[in-house]
């Protein structure tokens, strides 16, 4: 296997490997520090798009990359709404909104496994995929915001808030849809 077939891997375990630095960086409150979290965030956030994009393009998801990469998502999202949360990065009303996400996450993940007979799948949806780009922005603003004023802080927790409805919807419709499809292979 050459080094273009572990791109994607590489770019999805980099995504891991910097938890660790976000949790210590948040316990340190100087402004240079947040935008280092920031930044670090920015390049988790661009190798999310690129793993699947080395992967597509050669034509090589591999079966680590497939199980990997929304684990890397989720720990990335997890972590930093847990530390937002934690270290005050957001009103106490937004934390509402970061349990949803949380919960829904917890939700999709079990019913991926539950499904991982493979008769039944679970396709991202296009909506799906702007929560995520949503979700994305508001965590990047929410890290950085208190610094820059108020008007960024209601940005980013409305962009949080706009996140987790799409969530309980597109989560409604992946309960929904795979009920339906689990009930057809059963008949």
């Amino acid at each position: 296997m050459n080094i273009k077939d572990n791109i994607p891997n590489l770019l999805t375990a980099s995504r891991i490997i910097t938890l660790p630095l976000f949790i210590v960086l948040f316990f340190f409150p100087q402004e240079g520090v947040r935008w280092a979290i920031l930044t670090i965030y920015i390049l988790a956030c661009i190798t999310d798009y690129f793993d699947g994009y080395f992967a597509r393009r050669y034509s090589n998801p591999s079966t680590l990359g497939t199980f990997l990469d929304p684990i890397a998502d989720k720990l990335l999202v997890a972590t930093l709404l847990l530390l937002l949360v934690a270290h005050d990065k957001m009103s106490v009303f937004s934390s509402i909104a970061a349990i949803i996400i949380l919960c829904r996450e917890i939700l999709i993940s079990g019913l991926r496994e539950f499904l991982s007979d493979g008769k039944t799948s679970i396709p991202v949806s296009q909506l799906a995929k702007w929560k995520t780009t949503l979700q994305m922005s508001a965590l990047g603003i929410l890290i950085v915001a208190d610094i820059i004023g108020i008007w960024l802080q209601v940005i980013g927790e409305l962009c949080l808030w706009a996140a987790a409805i799409i969530t309980l919807y597109t989560g409604y419709q992946y309960v929904a849809q795979s009920w339906e499809d689990e009930l057809k292979t059963k008949l």
